[in-house]
């Protein structure tokens, strides 16, 4: 694969194995038809859609890597590592999975009890029939549910008014440690990649302390260009990403035709000047 910042390379979506609406197939001819070179997918805290993705981008003749996002708490902000290039039946990665999708059962129906009592009933149910894997119920399949049944205008409504800190749908989760994301990512031979960095709110201080611990752990990348980066933030975290000596990635976060304003393989490239994290996975693209 050649080293270039332009090549078309889209590392992070989801499908229905989460919180997408497309399946693996329908993610494979999207990319291949939007040009896309290289792609991942990276379900929450979940591989058991790997198979499919890659049967599907072989078919479509696209060159893939194996993909996953995971869900880290830091600092008191959940992060989310995504790992690119590893083995999806690694015993260890299986297994941390399966331990951080045990709890979202739970905190789904706390959030369906918390909007009950303010008089949003049958949320848990709702939310339920938009999981394709109920053992992934997330935020996101509430929010599509509170704008079917006319809640709210969109998912970012529903976000801002019920499902962040602070707001009456909101149920926080202890998820892994970063030392165990990138432990179970690198363990599996995989390479680890802070994900989309400028959402998360964090001060000049802890950002640093994430990057550095992050480096230090043995994760090697940093997703540079993603859809919820403006462009000053790319070129803040293209700067960071020279700084700790990270590989820099390029991903949509690509969940739904409706929902996303990027679509895959619509991004800018990378800036110049930064190593892509394609570069550091040849030998795992199939």
């Amino acid at each position: 694969m050649p080293r270039m910042s332009a090549l078309n390379a889209d590392l992070h979506c989801h499908s229905i194995l989460s919180d997408g609406t497309l399946t693996p197939e329908e993610l494979a001819a999207r990319a291949k038809a939007n040009g896309v070179q290289l792609w991942a997918l990276t379900d929450h805290d979940e591989t058991g859609g790997q198979q499919r993705a890659l049967a599907a981008a072989q078919q479509q003749k696209l060159p893939y890597l194996t993909g996953v996002e995971i869900s880290v708490t830091f600092a008191d902000e959940t992060v989310h590592v995504v790992g690119l290039g590893f083995d999806p039946e690694d015993e260890a990665l299986t297994q941390g999975l399966a331990g951080i999708c045990g709890g979202r059962g739970p905190r789904a129906r706390e959030m369906g009890e918390q909007l009950a009592a303010i008089g949003i009933a049958g949320a848990y149910e709702g939310a339920l029939k938009y999981a394709g894997n109920p053992r992934l119920i997330s935020r996101t399949h509430f929010a599509r549910f509170l704008v079917e049944t006319g809640v709210c205008r969109d998912t970012s409504e529903v976000f801002a008014r019920y499902l962040t800190e602070g707001k009456p749908g909101f149920v926080p989760h202890r998820w892994a440690r970063l030392s165990e994301a990138v432990r179970w990512i690198t363990g599996a031979g995989g390479l680890a990649v802070i994900a989309h960095p400028a959402r998360y709110k964090f001060t000049q201080i802890e950002e640093y302390a994430l990057m550095t611990e992050f480096k230090a752990l043995g994760g090697q990348g940093l997703e540079v260009v993603t859809g919820s980066h403006h462009p000053h933030e790319v070129r803040k975290y293209a700067e960071a990403a020279a700084e700790f000596g990270l590989a820099a990635s390029r991903g949509s976060d690509f969940h739904s035709p409706q929902e996303n304003h990027i679509d895959l393989g619509a991004l800018p490239p990378l800036p110049a000047g930064l190593t892509p994290v394609w570069e550091l996975l040849q030998e795992r693209v199939r």
